[in-house]
C-alpha cells in the first residue's frame, strides 16, 4: 500500500464520510490533536496507520458512531470511555447538567440519583462539579454499569455509587434531594431508530412503549416516594414530548412544572419541584 500525507489522507475520506470524522478519526489513529494536523499536513502515515484509517472511515461510512471507532466521547469538557452497551453522550444533554447544577449548591451537601446512567456521563459530570454531593448513578445493564465504572475510576471520583438496578428497585426506602434521567423516550417503531448512529446503540436505551412515554410515566409516578422535601426531578426527552411529560408532572403533585429549550430551540428537559411533607410520599406509592 503506497504511503499517504495527512493531507491526502483526509482528502480521500471526505469523499466518503464528514470533514469533523474524518479529523477525529485520523487523531485517533496518529494519537493527535486539530492543531497538529494542521501543522503537519505533508507528515506521510505508516502503512499500519494507513490500513488502521481506511478501516475505521469504511465502518463510519457504514453509519457506525465515531464514538464507538475511538471508544471515546467529549461530554461536558469531560472525555468518557463509550462501548456499544451504552448510548453516546450527545450535547443536548449538557442541557440537562446545566439545569441540575443551578439547583444544586456548591457549598452543602446533597443526594442525586441518576436513572440509566449509561456511561456515567450525567451522574459523573455532576459529581465532578459538585464534590460535596453524594451521587447514586443505576443501570439495569450489567455491562453499563461497568462501562460507568470504567469512567468512575478514570476520574478518580469517591462520591459517586454506580449499582446494577431497575430504576428504584435499588433504592428502596431512600431519598434524594434531585433526581435526573435521560430515559429511553423513542417510540417503537419509530423511523429514525433505522436511520444513522441509532442503528448501532443499544435498543434498550433508546426505546420505550406507549409512544416513547412509558419509562418517563414510570419514573415520575415513582419519583416522588423517593424525593426529599422540595426536592426536584429533571428529565430529557423528545422534541414532541414536553407538553406530554409537563402534564405528568403536573398529575403527579410536581409544582412549578417547566420545560426548557436546547440551543437548537427544541423543548429538551421538563422537570419541577415536589414540596413533600412527612407522610406525603409515603402515600404516593
Amino acid at each position: 500500500m503506497p504511503s499517504i500525507t495527512i493531507f491526502e489522507a483526509l482528502g480521500q475520506a471526505r469523499r466518503n464520510i464528514a470533514d469533523i470524522d474524518a479529523r477525529m478519526l485520523l487523531q485517533y489513529i496518529l494519537n493527535v490533536n486539530h492543531a497538529y494536523l494542521l501543522a503537519h499536513p505533508e507528515q506521510k502515515l505508516t502503512t499500519e496507520q494507513t490500513q488502521a484509517f481506511y478501516l475505521l472511515t469504511d465502518k463510519r461510512a457504514l453509519g457506525e458512531p465515531v464514538a464507538y471507532l475511538t471508544g471515546m466521547r467529549e461530554f461536558y469538557s469531560l472525555e468518557f470511555n463509550v462501548t456499544p452497551a451504552v448510548l453516546v453522550p450527545r450535547p443536548e444533554t449538557e442541557l440537562l447538567i446545566d439545569l441540575a447544577l443551578a439547583r444544586i449548591s456548591q457549598h452543602r451537601q446533597c443526594r442525586i440519583l441518576d436513572l440509566g446512567t449509561g456511561s456515567g456521563a450525567i451522574a459523573l459530570t455532576l459529581a465532578r462539579h459538585r464534590p460535596l454531593a453524594e451521587v447514586t448513578a443505576v443501570d439495569v445493564s450489567a455491562a453499563a454499569v461497568a462501562v460507568a465504572n470504567a469512567n468512575a475510576a478514570r476520574f478518580k471520583l469517591n462520591n459517586v455509587r454506580i449499582m446494577e438496578a431497575d430504576w428504584f428497585d435499588g433504592v428502596a426506602g431512600e431519598s434524594f434531594d434531585l433526581i435526573v434521567s435521560n430515559p429511553p423516550y423513542v417510540a417503537a417503531g419509530d423511523p429514525h431508530l433505522a436511520q444513522g448512529d441509532l442503528r448501532f446503540e443499544p435498543q434498550i436505551a433508546l426505546v420505550a412503549q406507549g409512544e416513547g412515554l412509558d419509562c418517563i410515566r414510570s419514573i415520575i409516578g415513582s419519583a416522588p416516594a423517593h424525593l426529599a422535601p422540595k426536592g426536584s426531578l429533571l428529565l430529557e426527552h423528545g422534541y414532541d414530548q414536553a407538553e406530554a411529560c409537563r402534564r405528568l408532572l403536573s398529575e403527579a403533585g410536581f409544582r412549578e412544572v417547566f420545560s426548557h429549550p436546547d440551543l437548537a430551540g427544541i423543548m429538551r428537559v421538563s422537570g419541577g419541584w415536589f414540596r413533600s411533607f412527612p407522610g406525603e410520599a409515603a402515600k404516593m406509592q
